[in-house]
């Protein structure tokens, strides 16, 4: 498991030698975005969530991947919970109080992600079990040109997700992903049914048939964050925009996602739309980068913010997540975003005034009282002896 940092940034990457691609975000105290919103019979947890949590081995700095009996260096290597842990850590390090249902092997990999999720990122695990005699779901990234390519080896849990995910609390907001030919889980649906908002994404359709089962399925969320291709490819439209007017047909908030190029929305509760221009940052891996900006979006959501707003949030959060090794373990806490701020407030160029301007809010919001207390390692920790 990653180890604590000192406040005096002893210990810290670069003294121990590791490359500019193994650097550690800042992490800082929590803040409670919600605190004045909680009431005494208000859900404990905030946002909910059930999927598959993966042992990940992040390889960057990549010229190209390996072809066939060939062998490439690698500049940079990361090791961290992902899958639904990328979503999980990203929503708990922004504030939100996060429960998750997985299967944990009793393995070394299981062991790590376990201790990383309960003990250091908070992440609420009652509802998630160990399992014995089988090994825990594994993932080798590789970060190269901007992108990343998955190898995935796993056996089906042998504990039903379903019948752990009914033991999550009841939070305010569910998270779920939403996959072709298939309906929304039961649990999510438990939890829409007490009053929690429904978020949803969606997966890469390696049929590429684009079922519209999934758009069907919209009936029972409050939120859509697909990307550009996955919004265009299930409407069967041409442009992100034609795309949002669409998915607007079928759920109360639709958001189009389009990386550095910004993001769209229409939030037919408040009656807002918008469209934001992107945040390009030096890009070391984009692991986890969607899942990174859907926990920006909630967190802006369930504090209501207004749609522009929860847009740049988002958006700051995934292209701060970029530059750093990891999906999970690269997510950015209050303390990138104080750095981020006043780094870019304190600014003179064009560019700076601009992104002050359209970022003000953020100084309703930082820089607050924090100090770089805990380490997010993204680098190969797992076995690590000091």
């Amino acid at each position: 498991m990653a180890t604590q940092a000192r406040a005096d940034g002893e210990g810290n990457d670069t003294e121990r030698g590791y490359g500019k691609l193994e650097s550690t975000p800042l992490v800082g105290e929590r803040r409670d975005v919600l605190a004045g919103a909680r009431e005494p019979d208000s859900p404990a947890i905030d946002l909910a969530l059930s999927g598959t949590v993966y042992f990940d081995i992040v390889l960057t700095g990549l010229t190209a991947p390996p072809a066939s009996g060939t062998e490439v260096p690698a500049e940079g290597m990361g090791s961290c919970p992902g899958g639904v842990a990328n979503l999980a850590v990203a929503a708990s390090r922004l504030g939100l109080r996060t429960a998750v249902s997985a299967a944990f092997g009793e393995d070394v990999y299981g062991d790590f992600s376990w201790e990383t999720l309960e003990q250091q990122e908070r992440v609420d695990l009652s509802a998630s079990r160990r399992v014995g005699d089988w090994h825990s779901p594994f993932t080798v990234s590789l970060a190269y040109r901007g992108d990343r390519s998955l190898v995935t080896h796993e056996h089906p849990s042998p504990v039903p997700p379903s019948e752990m995910a009914r033991e999550l609390p009841q939070a305010r907001a569910a998270f779920v992903s939403l996959c072709a030919g298939e309906e929304i889980p039961e649990w999510a649906r438990a939890q829409a049914s007490n009053g929690a908002r429904v978020f949803a994404d969606v997966g890469w359709d390696e049929s590429q048939t684009w079922c519209d089962s999934v758009l069907r399925q919209l009936e029972h969320c409050h939120a859509f964050t697909p990307n550009a291709i996955e919004a265009m490819s299930y409407t069967r439209t041409g442009s992100p925009a034609s795309a949002l007017a669409r998915l607007a047909d079928h759920v109360p908030v639709a958001v189009v996602t389009d990386g550095p190029r910004g993001a769209m929305a229409i939030d037919q509760v408040t009656g807002e739309s918008a469209e934001v221009d992107g945040l390009v940052m030096e890009t070391i891996d984009t692991t986890g980068a969607g899942d990174v900006f859907g926990a920006g979006f909630i967190v802006g959501t369930l504090a209501g913010w207004p749609l522009e707003r929860r847009l740049r949030f988002a958006n700051l959060a995934a292209a701060l997540s970029v530059q750093h090794t990891g999906g999970s373990l690269s997510a950015p806490g209050w303390a990138d975003i104080a750095a981020w701020w006043v780094h870019t407030h304190s600014g003179h160029g064009q560019h700076d005034r601009r992104l002050s301007r359209e970022y003000a809010f953020l100084s309703e919001l930082v820089p607050m009282p924090w100090l770089p207390t805990e380490q997010r390692r993204a680098s190969a920790t797992i076995g690590l002896r000091h």
